[in-house]
Order: structure tokens, then C-alpha cells, then sequence
């Protein structure tokens, strides 16, 4: 996976806004205002491309002992999140689950009736 496929992916899901709201660096994908996608520029550029996605607690701690390459989110609630080394043991089939799991923990966390206008759209 690039940055392009990942800019791509995320942007392909219903509601989701790009940001840059920590510096020139650190893009954000959100939905609904909130925060489930961030992405170092830098870090891809330079060849080590990582994500930090939201994930169940108990899921996270399963991730974190299978894979090497998904360590506590860095810079974020390590209870919450993890950070994930793209291009390493773990194939985008399952990238892009991790990032799908991130997202729809965002939309089940709405009010029901923005929860429903997520459900009837897809």
C-alpha cells in the first residue's frame, strides 16, 4: 500500500474529511468531526510508512501479541489505538480491515439517528 491508496481508501468511505489540525505533517482522516485515520507524510516519504487507527481495547492487545508490526498508538490513548507498520508482515487486505474496524468503531460510537443516516447510505 502507498500513500495514494491509503489518501484514496479513506476518502472512498461515506463522511470521511481530511485535516491537517496538528501541523503540516500529520494528516487526519475523520468522520462525523471525529478522528479515526492519522498518517505521518514524513514517515511514508521516508520509506517507513505507519498508521495509528482506533481499535476495540481487548482487539488492540490481541493485534499488538500476533503482529510485530502493530505496536501501542503512538502519540495517542495506547488503550485506544495502535500504531501499524504498513508494508511490513501484514498484507493491505488486512491493513484495510484494520482500517475499516477504526471507522465503523467511529460510526457505532454516533447518536442513533446520525448512526442510522451511516447504515442507510452504505
Amino acid at each position: 500500500m502507498d500513500i495514494q491508496q491509503l489518501y484514496e481508501f479513506c476518502l472512498s468511505k461515506k463522511g470521511v474529511t481530511e485535516h491537517f489540525p496538528f501541523d503540516e505533517d500529520t494528516l487526519v482522516f475523520k468522520v462525523a468531526g471525529k478522528m479515526f485515520c492519522l498518517a505521518s507524510l514524513k514517515d511514508w516519504e521516508n520509506g517507513n510508512p505507519t498508521v495509528n487507527l482506533k481499535c476495540d481495547p481487548d482487539y488492540a492487545i490481541e493485534l499488538r501479541e500476533k503482529y510485530e508490526s502493530v505496536t501501542p498508538g503512538y502519540h495517542s490513548n495506547k488503550k485506544h489505538w495502535n500504531t501499524v507498520f504498513v508494508n511490513k508482515e501484514i498484507d493491505d487486505k488486512k491493513i484495510i480491515h484494520f482500517i475499516n474496524h477504526s471507522y465503523e468503531l467511529i460510526v457505532a460510537g454516533l447518536p442513533k439517528k446520525q448512526r442510522e443516516e451511516f447504515k442507510n447510505e452504505n
